[in-house]
């Protein structure tokens, strides 16, 4: 897994409800094997039309947009069915941080155990970045894992964000859930030296 400690990126605005896992990575582009190449069909449904070319006023359609590593969407992120896919398609595009109101709970959890950040902000943060959005403002960011804060570059508002520690410390060192007990092989090897079985 990829390390993530501080994170600086203008932000993609999609300010849309209840975007659901469907929508992140349609249902028919799930029968890969591997999680490399679905980036590619990141929010399918609205970034092409039905003779696959790009609808010009979707937002990953935009140049201004190219690069950029933070999502900023509507309240009830990921919720629909628990596709561990939708956190893949995410990553593989370069998304690092999704910035929403609300998260539905399996898609935090997938997103964690993937190097997605999930940021949950107030509804008032979030309406304050869409309304930078609005005004025709290039909206950045500098997301603090450590300190658990998101700042606005531009005006230096700033929120506090909630994590599970041990979430935290995976994503800070890279690690997996095995890469966790690996990184506690000698304190394991200690306590099973002092707590023998016989």
């Amino acid at each position: 897994m990829q390390k993530f400690i501080k994170l600086n990126s203008p932000i993609i605005p999609l300010p849309i409800e209840n975007i659901d896992t469907d929508q992140i990575i349609p249902a028919r582009f799930l029968k890969a094997t591997t999680r490399d190449g679905f980036g590619e069909n990141l929010f399918r449904d609205w970034r092409y039309d039905a003779n696959n070319q790009p609808i010009a006023d979707f937002v990953l359609n935009n140049p201004q947009y190219k690069g950029n590593s933070v999502l900023v969407a509507g309240e009830n992120f990921g919720c629909g069915s628990s596709r561990e896919h939708a956190a893949w398609a995410l990553h593989d595009y370069g998304i690092r941080v999704v910035v929403s109101s609300f998260f539905a709970d399996i898609f935090r959890g997938n997103a964690l155990n993937n190097s997605v950040l999930p940021v949950q902000v107030s509804k008032s943060f979030l309406a304050r970045i869409f309304s930078f959005v609005e005004q025709g403002q290039e909206v950045s960011v500098t997301v603090d894992l450590e300190a658990q804060t998101i700042i606005l570059d531009h005006t230096q508002e700033s929120e506090s964000f909630d994590i599970d520690p041990y979430k935290k410390t995976c994503l800070i060192n890279g690690y997996d859930d095995i890469d966790y007990l690996l990184s506690m092989k000698e304190e394991i090897k200690k306590f099973e030296v002092q707590h023998p079985l016989f």
